[in-house]
């Protein structure tokens, strides 16, 4: 370090092997930095002579480095696998999390979560509850304080918010192209529950894509289910009765598409020589059923990530989501993985 250069708070952080986060909990004292991290910080400080200055200390004091995290339904692969990349990032750049869990999806009463994240002083949430029915019309509340950036998870792009999420219209488009790439002349569709935004928007990226190959659609080529393997089965057979000519078919999500792998064996048709399978979620089962499943893969893990990234962005630029300048949409790239059961 030359001498006419004063050290930073960045070159402690570098020289410490840290985030500039943990240098200023231990400047400021706090109790969560373990005790050879908080050593090493303020050997490097010292070796530095390192002097932040008080302005810095004070602003740095208004900050609580905690996010709120509003998430349901933990007991599913989804939800628990985003959350996973949230603490994930969250750890890595320095930021505590208190996370509050609601009993369903269709979740209305959010006053007392908000404010219970207000009392903790928590420089920002991220709202990870899907969109479903009507549960974003608390957004319209006058009585929510706003000064505390939120970071919402599969939610309509239609509001002034700021979203991150998989780009489930670009998935149902990756896996109608890939069944019409396959030559495949009647595809039918097995949503997930309509009330769901992500169904929606799955089902769209199938519609879209038939009607630009020149495929006309009928209510008799999908068939709705509700994300479980029964529903799937269910699904199929009533699909094959109104669409027996089918011999593409795109599913919601892979839970329900391995159900049907078994239903079409009991009836006697051949996946893929008959019909072509595509799934959707990319689950781990999905590569050793045989057939193999192909699948759309959506990385709910860099879905996370990107979901804490966006929101300390906001944190650290002092933005405020009720300037409409500041909304970012996020779309997250989904994959198709092709396997066995369209080849």
């Amino acid at each position: 370090m030359a001498e006419n250069k004063k050290a930073t708070i960045y070159d402690v952080a570098r020289a410490s092997g840290v985030s500039r986060q943990t240098v200023s909990r231990v400047i400021n004292n706090r109790p969560d930095v373990a005790n050879e991290t908080r050593t090493r910080v303020l050997d490097v400080i010292m070796k530095m002579d390192y002097r932040p200055s008080a302005v810095a200390q004070s602003l740095s004091r208004q900050k609580s480095y905690l996010l709120g995290v509003v998430s349901a339904g933990l007991q599913y692969i989804g939800p628990s696998v985003t959350l996973k990349g949230i603490v994930d990032q969250a750890e890595s750049m320095g930021y505590g999390l208190i996370l509050k869990t609601v009993s369903s999806f269709d979740v209305h009463d959010v006053v007392p979560i908000l404010n219970f994240f207000h009392a903790h002083h928590v420089d920002g949430i991220i709202w990870a509850v899907p969109e479903i029915g009507e549960n974003r019309k608390w957004l319209t509340l006058d009585n929510i304080n706003n000064d505390i950036p939120i970071i919402f998870m599969a939610m309509d792009q239609d509001k002034h918010v700021s979203v991150v999420a998989i780009d489930n219209i670009q998935g149902g488009r990756l896996a109608t192209r890939h069944l019409i790439d396959r030559g495949c002349q009647s595809i039918g569709h097995i949503s997930g529950p309509m009330d769901w935004l992500d169904s929606r928007h799955r089902k769209l990226g199938w519609n879209l894509t038939m009607k630009e190959a020149g495929f006309s659609i009928s209510d008799k080529m999908c068939v709705e289910g509700n994300w479980s393997s029964k529903s799937g089965k269910n699904a199929f057979h009533q699909l094959i009765k109104q669409f027996p000519e089918m011999d593409g078919l795109f599913v919601a999500n892979d839970q329900m598409a391995l159900s049907v792998f078994q239903s079409a064996f009991e009836l006697g048709i051949s996946i893929p020589n008959q019909l072509k399978v595509v799934g959707f979620d990319g689950i781990p089962e999905s590569e050793f059923y045989s057939p193999s499943l192909t699948t759309i893969y959506q990385n709910l893990e860099d879905l996370g990530c990107t979901a804490v990234n966006e929101l300390v962005n906001l944190i650290e630029k002092k933005k405020n989501t009720t300037n409409e300048n500041d909304y970012q949409i996020v779309k997250i790239k989904p994959k198709l993985i092709i396997r066995q059961s369209t080849q």
